[in-house]
């Protein structure tokens, strides 16, 4: 007999005040975007940088740009183009789902250049700073997904597999967790110690690459444990996705840590 844990069946609302409901994975944005920004006040007010805080504080605002457009166009993009470009109509209703991470990145990336631009301040050290403060968002986003019973994994014959309501009737790995470790505390304790390690010393742009490298590492991984999206299935030699797009960031991060190290 296969164990299994049943869901914990957590409402996907957490406040509803009359006809306003605020959902968990609402909340864990704000929450990701107001902790990133207190750490990266912290890291600057550290670090020997040309980025000022009033530049932080006005930069949360772009960011929240680019994650949220860059996301959602991502989405469109990658994972559904066909049915987007039938219902055209349909790129909008952001309250049905569908964010990329891959897209939220370019996103912000543009937001960081265009930023930077406007305040002359080095981009490389903007987005170093930036990318300490990502992994934040990502644990938090994938507890929200856990929380929303979606992006579960494969079908699994391990002790903590869990039967999710939209699931079947198959455990399954809790793969949310699972990159929420990985992608989130894991890489976020990495770039924490090399920070710390290579103040003073690694140029701008090794910590981004070092982010770039860690995240698309872990999320191949990740997508190991992770049920490909139902519209997809398995693409070019068995890969998801996530693992393809994923591929592109290992090799830039390779790159950036090579050119830019201590």
């Amino acid at each position: 007999m296969i164990l299994s844990i049943p869901f914990p069946n957590i409402d996907p609302v957490a406040i509803e005040l009359g006809p306003i409901a605020i959902r968990w994975y609402a909340l864990a944005y704000v929450a990701s975007l107001v902790l990133g920004w207190r750490h990266m006040r912290s890291l600057a007010a550290k670090r020997d940088s040309t980025v000022a805080l009033r530049d932080v504080d006005d930069f949360v605002v772009w960011a929240t740009l680019g994650v949220v457009l860059g996301g959602r166009l991502g989405y469109v993009l990658f994972y559904r183009p066909g049915h987007y470009l039938a219902n055209p109509e349909d790129i909008l209703a952001v309250w049905r789902g569908g964010m990329s991470f891959h897209g939220g990145l370019v996103g912000t990336a543009v937001a960081i250049l265009l930023f930077a631009r406007a305040r002359r301040i080095p981009v490389l050290k903007l987005s170093d700073l930036t990318a300490c403060a990502v992994p934040i968002g990502l644990f938090l986003g994938r507890v929200a997904n856990f929380v929303n019973g979606e992006l579960f994994g494969r079908p699994a014959d391990v002790p903590w597999a869990i039967i999710f309501p939209q699931g079947g009737a198959e455990p399954r790995h809790p793969s949310q967790l699972y990159e929420a470790g990985l992608e989130g505390l894991a890489l976020f304790a990495v770039l924490f110690v090399l920070e710390r390690r290579s103040r003073g010393a690694a140029r701008p742009g090794f910590l981004t690459g070092a982010f770039l490298f860690g995240y698309g590492v872990f999320r191949l991984i990740g997508e190991l444990f992770r049920e490909p999206d139902a519209h997809l299935g398995f693409l070019a030699a068995g890969a998801t996705m996530g693992q393809l797009l994923s591929i592109p960031l290992i090799l830039a991060g390779v790159l950036l840590v090579i050119l830019r190290r201590p």
